[in-house]
């Protein structure tokens, strides 16, 4: 298992039009399916005059929660060239909405399966896309005097100090690369 993805940051946009269609695309990093309902809620709300607000997410770093939506195209028709592009670029907690204007000429399953792609392609070519890691919450109690021992174990492994406390028992909770956690706890189970 690997303890990397890859995903976007921050949001980004892209256009394609065909035989006066117009398809507006959006893509977003997110975090939660609650996330991704209150984005696509936004979009409909914003272009209420639009045919289809379609999209498509996938989540999680294993890549295993996903979701297609075609909003009233043919079957998939719109969002599963969307989810497509998502796979193909090997993307993961992200959301590509696409919105499309109809221009009045219809384009055919194979026309829109194309429209739906390209939108969301050129979306992604404008996104910043960054290579994050998988990490684990290690919690770690200790009585004072083993401070030094501990911030030692903080030092040598450099993980990301979440929050602190130095008190009679002293608490610490930290934030490391998944493959890296039993390692850390190990040398921290050691010091007991």
């Amino acid at each position: 298992m690997t303890d990397e993805y890859k995903t976007i940051s921050g949001t980004s946009e892209g256009y394609y039009t065909e035989k006066r269609s117009k398809f507006l695309a959006f893509a977003h990093h997110v975090e939660t399916t609650d996330e991704v309902k209150d984005i696509v809620a936004g979009y409909r709300k914003k272009y209420y005059d639009a045919r289809h607000v379609c999209y498509a997410y996938m989540l999680g770093a294993e890549r295993l929660e996903f979701r297609a939506n075609d909003d009233g195209e043919p079957s998939s028709t719109a969002g599963k060239p969307i989810l497509g592009q998502i796979n193909s670029n090997e993307l993961t907690n992200i959301l590509i909405v696409v919105v499309r204007y109809y221009g009045g000429v219809n384009l055919g399953t194979s026309g829109l399966i194309v429209a739906y792609r390209e939108a969301a392609a050129d979306a992604l070519a404008h996104a910043t896309v960054e290579t994050r890691q998988v990490e684990e919450i290690v919690k770690y109690s200790f009585a004072y005097p083993q401070m030094n021992d501990v911030m030692r174990i903080v030092k040598d492994m450099n993980p990301r100090i979440i929050s602190q406390t130095f008190e009679n028992t002293c608490e610490i909770v930290l934030s490391i690369r998944k493959s890296e956690a039993e390692l850390l706890c190990s040398r921290l189970a050691k010091l007991l």
